[in-house]
């Protein structure tokens, strides 16, 4: 098996996902697009996964690579029926390039905060075994307005209708991040956008705050992890 990961920060990578494949003997390409690197065919691959970043979907003008990712997307899912992995950005991707909406959200949503599944998510077998509420760290100020059609909405937040969805059988987007590991906030933190998000929605100098909570909750955000990967990694090889 062979991943072909879309990464557009390099802070943000697979993060605690990377021991979990590592654990498996699975190889895996990070394609730095926001470094200018191309995208390589995709029949190479078994899977697609794509990371989050500080830039938004529409801003196509601003990161002109953002219309070959879509398009590799869609390739991936719709063509190819790929299994895809889309955390944070990579979610918002899913919905953008499949035909969803995209756009800010009424409220940034920055913090350790709780996620409920779905009756649909409740039912998936991405969530097996883990608890229909759970806390999760959230870092985004755009959303999902409406998913792709016939996409399976799986999680929610009060301030974000869809945490996670299905499209299709095998292409996941999670809005929150499920990959964390310790050094995630501190790495982030020193993103402009990052930090001015978290000053924004937290306040000035949040920033130990953010970090205790995450350090807090780190067993169960790691333990919640290796069952989604596994989970997803079995629903991949059906």
């Amino acid at each position: 098996m062979r991943i072909l990961v879309f990464q557009h920060v390099d802070v943000e990578h697979p993060a605690i996902f990377r021991d979990f494949l590592a654990e498996d003997g699975v190889a895996w390409d990070a394609v730095e697009l926001d470094r200018g690197d191309a995208i390589p065919p995709l029949a190479g691959y078994d899977q697609l996964w794509a990371m989050g970043g500080p830039m938004d979907v529409w801003e196509e003008d601003k990161h002109p690579w953002l219309v070959a990712e879509k398009r590799a997307i869609r390739e991936a899912v719709l063509e190819r029926g790929m299994p895809y992995l889309g955390v944070c950005f990579g979610h918002q991707l899913l919905g953008a390039a499949l035909g969803g909406e995209v756009g800010k959200a009424p409220q940034a949503e920055v913090g350790v905060l709780d996620v409920e599944l779905t009756e649909a998510g409740r039912a998936d077998p991405l969530f097996e075994g883990i608890a229909d509420r759970f806390k999760a760290l959230q870092w985004h100020g755009a959303e999902v307005r409406r998913p792709p059609q016939g996409a399976a909405v799986l999680a929610h937040s009060p301030l974000c209708a869809v945490q996670a969805m299905r499209v299709g059988r095998r292409a996941y987007g999670m809005q929150y991040h499920c990959e964390i590991q310790p050094n995630t906030v501190s790495d982030w933190a020193v993103i402009p956008a990052y930090a001015c998000a978290l000053d924004d929605t937290l306040g000035r100098g949040s920033m130990p705050r953010l970090e205790a909570a995450a350090s807090a909750e780190m067993p169960a955000f790691n333990r919640d992890a290796r069952r989604l990967y596994r989970n997803f990694m079995a629903l991949a090889q059906r």
